[in-house]
């Protein structure tokens, strides 16, 4: 294979080829879901498998898994990004009902898989946060911990693993210790949502492929020369969400860009580790993340950046600046790889929601469900979310509906929107500017104690601000 960067490896190993035919004409049905990603493909399986009777059709403008579903890294987390919050809130039984409800995703999708019969590179190895190339990380691994605890987390859950243990996972630049936790496993995400999608088709699903919607009201999609009526719209899209005046500003879409190597072999896997394939990342706040890839190559990203007027973004320069940030990164991070060759450079589109919590939403007044704000964390949120949803318009009991993720009273305007441009992009720029500024001083280790703990606060306080 060629050394040269190509697009995305994901779907460069599955191509996302349309299978199902476009919308040609108006239709109806009773739940109409809008985006064949994982929330929409998750949320149309499961009402399928919970109420055959139903007829659920599924309109996707590209082909299912094209978009952030077929592009992220490969983390099947169990657990939704700042669950911390949620749980400190919760006492006794409901705090242990919601752990399990978030802890039993991965268990959950594992099923599914072997059920289903997909096929999608699926390891159930773990991941370790590295306290990694500067000593910042531990102090801020060791007080996430903490928080962790407060919410509840045992040992079993997640565990500090001292400076021996962590390198004996990961053979990456000075990793002083980290934190282990086994609910996390790595899949090859443009499978599986094209695995979701034969599924939910199989069930009866009417799924219509290169079918973009131009206009959102309750009740109707409107598409091109037709449109798709529905007693519930379920609106999956994500980081696209901000292209509908109905669901503008409830996220705001953030890039995410990635790397992937050559197949590396087995002795200088040796040196790297992931025996398990367990995902890692490093305790920085620009967000890293990566795993080995069941053909043998180091995946690697981190979070982007935020176009003004929250614009999704699919398409990327190879040769940009911000992929030879990230190579030299992941250099950084792994001196050993040498002259190992990247041969992947790719990114997408991800949403994230006020206060960067995820939720899901049913206003039966509007007929409309959703969930979304992952994150960059939604290969297993959307699972639960999926369920959650299922659960909620088909009225069944179920402790789903009343978890504490859920928007209360299911109203669409509880959601909590973000301010109107260009407050987010002055406020997201702004804020990887104090993060850039953390890293230069941390990470060369030449930067005064001082000046490093107050960059360090800047970061944290400007997250707040932002939330």
């Amino acid at each position: 294979m060629s050394s040269q960067p190509q697009a995305c490896l994901w779907l460069d190993q599955s191509p996302a080829e349309p299978r199902w035919p476009p919308l040609a004409q108006s239709a109806r049905c009773d739940v109409a879901v809008i985006g064949g990603g994982y929330t929409g493909l998750w949320t149309a399986y499961y009402l399928k498998r919970m109420a055959p009777e139903l007829e659920v059709a599924l309109l996707e403008a590209e082909s299912c898994g094209w978009g952030a579903s077929g592009r992220n890294g490969g983390w099947l987390i169990g657990g939704l990004a700042g669950q911390e919050a949620h749980l400190r809130g919760l006492d006794g039984e409901r705090r242990e009902q919601a752990r399990r409800r978030l802890f039993g995703i991965v268990d959950e999708v594992a099923a599914v898989l072997a059920r289903e019969g997909i096929e999608c590179d699926f390891a159930h190895g773990g991941v370790l946060y590295a306290a990694a190339r500067y000593p910042e990380q531990e102090a801020a691994g060791r007080r996430w911990l903490r928080e962790l605890r407060r919410a509840g987390h045992g040992e079993a859950d997640f565990r500090w693993l001292e400076r021996e243990e962590a390198q004996s996972q990961l053979g990456a630049r000075d990793v002083r210790g980290g934190v282990f936790s086994p609910h996390c496993a790595v899949i090859q995400p443009a499978r599986l949502a094209q695995g979701l999608a034969r599924a939910a088709a199989r069930l009866g699903v009417r799924i219509h492929e290169r079918s973009p919607v131009r206009r959102l009201a309750p009740g109707v999609a409107g598409l091109d020369g037709c449109e798709l009526r529905a007693d519930v719209i379920v609106p999956a899209l994500e980081g696209a969400a901000n292209q509908f005046p109905l669901l503008g500003r409830c996220l705001l879409p953030v890039q995410s860009l990635l790397l992937a190597t050559e197949p590396l072999p087995a002795a200088l896997w040796e040196e790297i580790g992931l025996a398990r394939r367990q995902a890692f990342g490093d305790l920085s706040r620009m967000v890293t993340y990566g795993q080995r890839s069941a053909d043998g190559r180091l995946v690697f990203g981190a979070r982007g950046g935020y176009r003004l007027g929250g614009r999704a973004q699919w398409d990327f320069d190879p040769d940009g600046a911000e992929f030879a940030w990230r190579e030299r990164l992941l250099r950084q991070l792994f001196p050993a790889l040498g002259a190992a060759a990247v041969q992947y450079r790719w990114g997408g589109t991800l949403g994230v929601a006020r206060a960067f919590t995820p939720y899901a939403m049913y206003d039966r007044r509007a007929g409309i469900a959703m969930a979304g704000g992952y994150g960059g964390e939604g290969v297993g949120a959307a699972n639960l979310m999926g369920r959650t949803l299922a659960e909620w318009i088909l009225e069944r009991d179920g402790d789903l509906t009343s978890m504490p993720w859920v928007v209360p009273e299911g109203r669409l305007e509880r959601v909590r929107r973000w301010a109107p441009e260009p407050v987010p992009w002055l406020g997201y720029h702004l804020l990887r500017g104090g993060y850039a500024l953390e890293e230069r001083l941390c990470a060369g280790n030449a930067a005064p104690a001082w000046a490093r703990r107050g960059a360090g606060r800047l970061a944290a306080a400007l997250e707040s601000l932002l939330a």
